[in-house]
């Protein structure tokens, strides 16, 4: 059975919404191995726990998803990126201290004990805090992350507009919907940005990034902001 709570939808501004008081039950679901599908400060994500391999199998069978794509994970704060990453450049912690909480990702070096389904067929991990209290609620209440891949399926763009449309897509395939209205990601996209309504996908090799994928975070800021030593 799919739950759907409704939350919050009012605010204009995400990242200020209070955090929401979410129900212990979907805490105690998740880390059994449930799936969520929650709002983000881009597109709607669909949330396991990152150290359930019940939950990281849900999450390929929801999506129809190839496992050898890595999977990137929300943080609670920036706090938990040494609980993932094996190594951190110092170009990636200014970035960090600059665009977290928000729509940047980073793709760094994955600690060994990171579960294989979630780096994929490499060895890293993409990484980040997001403007949006709702995924780092559920981070904090599992291991510090929660998946963040975005709640679609493939042909399907995911720029959900009711939680009916979720319910009826996903019914079944995960135990809850978090509605928080219309993903802001479509209606707040930035002069410069890229392509994709999701966040901007950077990987740093040593101190150099390299873009994966630009999406609401232009990456012109990021090598501006960094130039500036």
């Amino acid at each position: 059975m799919t739950r759907l709570i409704l939350l919050d939808a009012d605010r204009a501004d995400r990242s200020t919404t209070p955090t929401p008081r979410l129900p212990a039950e979907m805490f105690a679901s998740l880390r059994a191995g449930g799936a969520v599908i929650f709002p983000t400060d881009t597109l709607y994500g669909l949330g396991v726990d990152p150290c359930s391999e019940t939950g990281l199998n849900r999450l390929f069978a929801a999506k129809v998803r190839d496992r050898g794509k890595p999977i990137p994970l929300l943080l609670s704060e920036a706090d938990q990126v040494d609980r993932w990453a094996r190594h951190v450049p110092p170009a990636a912690a200014r970035l960090m201290g600059r665009f977290w909480p928000g729509a940047l990702t980073l793709v760094l070096p994955a600690d060994p004990e990171v579960h294989p389904a979630v780096t994929g067929v490499g060895d890293t991990v993409g990484l980040r805090v997001p403007g949006h209290p709702v995924p780092r609620e559920l981070a904090a209440g599992l291991a510090g992350a929660v998946t963040g891949t975005s709640a679609n399926r493939s042909g399907n763009p995911g720029a959900w507009g009711s939680a009916e449309e979720i319910v009826r897509e996903f019914t079944g395939a995960v135990d809850w919907v978090l509605w928080g209205g219309k993903a802001p990601s479509g209606n707040a996209r930035r002069e410069g940005a890229g392509n994709s309504p999701g966040s901007t996908v950077v990987r740093m090799i040593d101190d150099d990034p390299v873009l994966l994928r630009e999406g609401v975070l232009p990456f012109c800021d990021i090598i501006e902001f960094l130039q500036r030593g």
